[in-house]
């Protein structure tokens, strides 16, 4: 047989080629072990418990041991916190009406209750009875009611303009019967307000100044109520 001198050379290489290959490789034997998966994401804890014959025990990733606290998992802080002193009844009141309604957040009542101080003064400058009426009970809504309509017999016009509220205080909350609840609020805002006559004369106010203004506002819901809106009950000035 002729053997063409370029396929002799062909068949050399490949004979040096997987010789080489055996000796870095080797034999498999059926004993060798798997390769290391420093990652862990080609087999499961089952497939290696199958490999090494032991049952696999799935332990939670930083569990503390048993009777001891969880330092990554600290309990919430009380619902009074940032608003209330510990110890104090405003704290357990906090506390009590929460329980009561688990809706209640001190941070969020402030919110809506700023959000409806400043609707409400907005609404009775400009007499808006309709956008009164959902935001009073009853007693308070006559007496706005009846100073609008004093006022607009007179012929008296309002004009009031919000700057902000600089601060919203609960200065006391209750729970009555187990449904009634009560919050007070002390806001302090400024504003300009003027008050002018027929004639269009200043007569109370000033349209050029800002002032600051307290009120303390006492906001009522029962709780037990799927309407999950507070009305304003009880309005005096601060001593």
């Amino acid at each position: 047989m002729n053997l063409d001198p370029l396929n002799i050379l062909l068949l050399a290489v490949a004979l040096v080629v997987f010789w080489r290959l055996k000796s870095v490789l080797g034999t498999r034997t059926g004993t060798e072990k798997p390769p290391v998966d420093p990652f862990g994401t080609k087999r499961s804890d089952e497939q290696r418990g199958r490999e090494s014959n032991e049952t696999v025990v799935r332990f939670p990733q930083n569990a503390p041991p048993p009777g001891q606290p969880d330092p990554e998992r600290e309990p919430p802080a009380p619902v009074w916190t940032g608003y209330a002193e510990a110890g104090s009844e405003l704290a357990s009141s906090l506390e009590r009406l929460s329980e009561a309604d688990p809706g209640f957040a001190p941070r969020t009542f402030i919110e809506g209750g700023k959000m409806a101080y400043e609707m409400i003064v907005d609404g009775f400058a400009k007499g808006d009875k309709a956008a009164l009426k959902n935001l009073l009970s009853k007693e308070v809504f006559d007496g706005f009611a009846r100073a609008i309509d004093e006022r607009q017999a007179q012929g008296h016009r309002v004009e009031s303009r919000f700057v902000g509220i600089d601060k919203a205080t609960i200065q006391s909350a209750s729970l009555v019967g187990g449904r009634k609840a009560t919050v007070t609020v002390a806001f302090v805002s400024e504003m300009i307000t003027a008050t002018y006559d027929k004639a269009g004369e200043v007569i109370d106010g000033d349209p050029k100044e800002i002032r600051e203004v307290t009120d303390v506002w006492t906001f009522e819901r029962d709780v037990t109520s799927r309407n999950p809106n507070w009305k304003l009950v009880a309005t005096e000035a601060p001593d």
